[in-house]
């Protein structure tokens, strides 16, 4: 079986329904692409799940002429949604084209941003467009404790990117990465949240990856924190019930690759540099969109899901936290079904 699944990864051929029967082997494309632009940013923020930091791109980044090449292959192969992030996405020359040609040929778009660099101006574009949400990051209501967890950036600039994202008739989500340094306001920054007219809350348990597992020690919440996060969300799920959704499950990494297991979900993680990641909270990556087609990466994306190697490898994952933390260190799945 773990020939017959390197082959098909490396491939990218059909899926034998004997080997999986996971309801993404009937889709022709994913429904989703989270497209990482960059892993450069203009804050260094201590959660950070992707290690990116001012000037710290990798290497390797797609230019903008292979980024558009790759965003006609999105559009010729009907994927229906797109998520672009970072890093920070704004800070990519040519995030502004990706983004106008991906909605011109009807991509919905969902774009997460800090909100440093957000304004009427940078908005205007995007106001003509297909947009979901524009989802901002709000790890605090107070400048002191904002500050902490994002170091050199403005709470007030990013509040002032939430109302223009309103301003310009946008959908507006707020995301929130529990911290020890944080995790008392979330409270408060639901309630903000509200006042700024956004339609969805999102959180969950912080993600021991990247920048946030070298800071764990000063920066994983308690398990009694955790709790009291959990009542708050609980009870403003119920008072805000149809003004704002609160979106917090499944709560952990672990959680979402236990259901995962069961039904990987349609959604094709693309770095940077155009390797294609099959999880977040694992090391893994399935295709490479310099040399193959997205159609192939799709094929061996579905085909790494049905992977001993990656099976096992998420199994760990759900017992022990820890090993989120080797998720960067990404190697290609076929190494692993070698090994």
């Amino acid at each position: 079986m773990a020939h017959l699944v390197l082959t098909r990864l490396v491939t990218g051929g059909n899926i034998s329904p004997a080997y999986s029967n996971h309801q993404i082997d009937s889709l022709q494309a994913p429904l989703l692409v989270a497209w990482q632009l960059t892993r450069d940013c203009d804050l260094a923020c201590l959660h950070c799940c992707t290690e990116s930091a001012p000037g710290k791109p990798l290497p390797d980044e797609l230019d903008a002429a292979a980024a558009l090449r790759l965003t006609d292959q999105i559009i010729a192969n009907e994927v229906p949604y797109v998520l672009l992030f970072g890093g920070e996405p704004l800070v990519v020359p040519h995030f502004g084209a990706i983004a106008e040609r991906l909605g011109r040929a009807g991509v919905r778009l969902k774009i997460e941003t800090n909100g440093q660099r957000l304004d009427a101006q940078s908005l205007a574009p995007l106001a003509t467009l297909p947009v979901r949400s524009i989802q901002v990051s709000l790890d605090a209501d107070s400048a002191q404790v904002y500050a902490r967890q994002r170091p050199g950036a403005s709470l007030e600039r990013a509040w002032a990117a939430c109302r223009a994202v309103r301003a310009a008739a946008l959908p507006l989500e707020i995301t929130f990465a529990p911290t020890r340094l944080n995790i008392h306001e979330a409270g408060a920054v639901i309630e903000r949240a509200a006042a700024l007219e956004a339609f969805r809350f999102n959180t969950g348990q912080l993600m021991r990856i990247g920048t946030a597992a070298r800071l764990w020690g000063r920066l994983a919440p308690s398990a009694e924190q955790y709790r009291h996060l959990r009542a708050t969300l609980h009870a403003e799920r119920v008072r805000l019930a149809g003004r704002l959704q609160l979106c917090y499950e499944p709560f952990s990494v672990a959680e979402a690759l236990q259901a995962h297991l069961s039904e990987p979900p349609a959604t094709l993680l693309i770095l940077p540099n155009g390797t294609v990641k099959v999880s977040a909270a694992l090391p893994f990556l399935c295709a490479d969109l310099r040399h193959e087609s997205l159609a192939q990466a799709w094929g061996a994306y579905r085909a790494a899901w049905c992977s001993p190697a990656l099976i096992a490898a998420a199994t760990r994952a759900i017992e022990d936290e820890s090993t989120h933390a080797l998720s960067t260190a990404t190697r290609a799945l076929s190494h692993a079904v070698e090994a």
